[in-house]
Parts: C-alpha cells; structure tokens; sequence
C-alpha cells in the first residue's frame, strides 16, 4: 500500500507539474483553452506480443510475450481532437524476452509506473517513469547503446520526432538484456 501512495503522489506531481492546465482544473474535471480533461475512468492496456530480428535489438532475434500483464490506463488529458495527450499507466507487467535462436529466456519486471505524453499525431513525445520499464534501442537510436534495456528508477525517457529515445535518469540504474539471453 505505502508503494502505491508513494506512486501516486510522485505521478501526480509528475502530472501536474507538466500540465498546461492547472491542478485545480484537472482535479475539478474542467478543460484548459487548450486541451480537455478525461475522467472517462481506468482501462486495461494489454500489451501484444512482439519479435525482433536479429541485429536490431540484439545480435540475434528476441520475441517478447507478457507472462503477467495487468497494466491499466487513465486518460489525464486530451487533444482537441479527442485524442490521447497525456495518460497514466500502471499495474504489473512481467515480460518474457526470449533468444529465438537458442530459446534461452529472461523474464523482466516491467511495471513501473508512467505518465506519458502524446503529440497530437499520437506519437510519444515524453515518459515520466518511476519504476522499470522496458525499453528497446536501436543503433544510434538514442542514448543507450543498441539492446533491449530495463531502465529502473526515476527518469525521463524523451522521444524525437525521427524516433530517437533519450533518457534522463534523476535516480536508477539500466540492465542490458541481450547478454542474458545470449
């Protein structure tokens, strides 16, 4: 329980410290001039299965399938167009990230917590996370070298228009995944 209030309050100052809107707005249900509020209630997330072929992530291809998923969203705010702009996802997410070349496997703890904001295009502009969450990076992909990461702890994770992924850790620490499973 300590946990989970530990989260909200730091998601929420995440959230509210970011909003064009003010906390009062947000907590009143009233839109800003220049998005609206949803208070439309939580949703399941799930996540989908995936693979990777070899040399993007790792030197050869991994898949990655949800062995426990209860990750649910919240819509904070909306784009005028009734589209996401900033949601927040919680719930546990463990994902089995395997090499499909020698079906060796990890499991990795992925439910940190986030707030995440959209561009109007429904591309992710900024993760506000506390807690692990699994992030894939390509060559020159960002600042982590090519892998498949948990990045653990306090952190921003920035998305570039061309997709690049930059993190700012306040606090944490990041695990490669690729040499686990090689």
């Amino acid at each position: 329980m300590r946990r989970l209030v530990i989260t909200l309050v730091a998601i929420g100052s995440l959230a509210c410290t970011t909003a064009p809107a003010s906390a009062a707005d947000v907590s009143a249900g009233t839109a800003s001039a220049t998005s609206t509020t949803n208070t439309g209630g939580w949703q399941p997330a799930p996540s989908e299965p995936w693979e990777v072929p070899a040399g993007e992530r790792c030197d050869f291809a991994i898949s990655g399938v949800p062995v426990v998923d209860e990750v649910r969203k919240l819509t904070l705010q909306t784009h005028p167009d009734g589209t996401a702009k900033r949601e927040l996802y919680t719930g546990d997410l463990v994902v089995r990230i395997t090499n499909l070349e020698t079906g060796a496997y990890t499991d990795a703890d992925a439910g940190g917590d986030a707030v995440m904001e959209f561009r109007a295009d429904g591309s992710p502009a900024r993760w506000y996370v506390r807690g692990p969450v699994l992030v894939g990076m390509g060559a020159d992909g960002g600042n982590l070298p090519r892998g498949m990461w948990i990045v653990d702890g306090v952190f921003t994770i920035d998305f570039t228009t061309d997709g690049k992924k930059n993190i700012t850790m306040v606090h944490g620490d990041q695990r490669e995944l690729c040499a686990t499973i090689a």
